[in-house]
């Protein structure tokens, strides 16, 4: 990764000694794995907070609790997994939904999950292909007039869950700096647009395009691997 002066398409400006990597967030310039296995320990910002116990509250009004360790692992996998719903979506508001969505059928279904496997893999395959069905009932969202790239997307088995999440780190590992920081900030870090551009130090126009450009980047990964072919090096 490299945080040097550099001026994006828009115009704008990113690293150097007064970016926010350089002063307050060196660890957005992490390699990925590295990155969330930091911010795994960290407590959950508010936003991501929410989610949890939104979903608590979910399985309360069915008359259940949620158990501690399964609690423990989505608490876990939950800065990664909201960014890969972002990132897939492109709204906040959406990425909540699917991520809460994504919660309420895991623990539907944990019975399902094999022990010592990729708890946030699991989560991840659980997550793609909620968004997969949500585009098959709205294919207006993407542009497949005859369905074809839509029915692609359901090629992947459940039994790749680990190259799936392989994917998708590697996509985020290598995205530009700037788009990085800006996916990071707003889905792990539970920031608002408003709130990442100031610390970024740019427009709240500018992250929004970022991120944009970030789901770009990350969705025509996933339809390479849907496809049956391998990820464009």
């Amino acid at each position: 990764m490299t945080d040097d002066i550099a001026t994006e398409s828009d115009g704008t400006e990113r690293g150097g000694a007064t970016g926010y990597a350089a002063i307050i967030g060196q660890h957005l310039a992490l390699p990925i794995r590295d990155y969330f296995q930091i911010v795994e320990q960290e407590p959950l910002p508010a936003q991501l907070a929410g989610l949890v116990a939104r979903f608590e509250a979910a399985v309360a009004a069915q008359g259940e609790v949620v158990a501690f360790d399964f609690r423990s692992d989505i608490i876990k996998a939950l800065p990664a997994l909201r960014t890969f719903a972002l990132s897939l979506v492109g709204d906040v508001s959406r990425a909540d939904d699917l991520v809460q969505e994504t919660f309420v059928k895991a623990w539907a279904n944990q019975t399902r999950f094999r022990p010592g496997t990729n708890f946030t893999a699991w989560l991840f395959t659980i997550l793609r292909n909620q968004f997969y069905s949500e585009l098959r009932k709205n294919r207006r969202e993407v542009e497949d007039v005859d369905g074809t790239h839509a029915s692609q997307m359901t090629s992947l088995s459940d039994q790749e869950d680990a190259s799936t999440l392989k994917v998708v780190w590697k996509q985020l590992g290598t995205l530009p700096a700037a788009q990085r920081q800006a996916l990071l900030l707003v889905g792990a870090e539970g920031h608002t647009y408003e709130e990442a551009a100031t610390k970024l130090g740019c427009q709240v126009g500018t992250v929004k395009s970022r991120v944009s450009r970030a789901r770009s980047s990350l969705l025509d990964t996933l339809g390479v691997v849907v496809a049956g072919q391998a990820p464009a090096p």
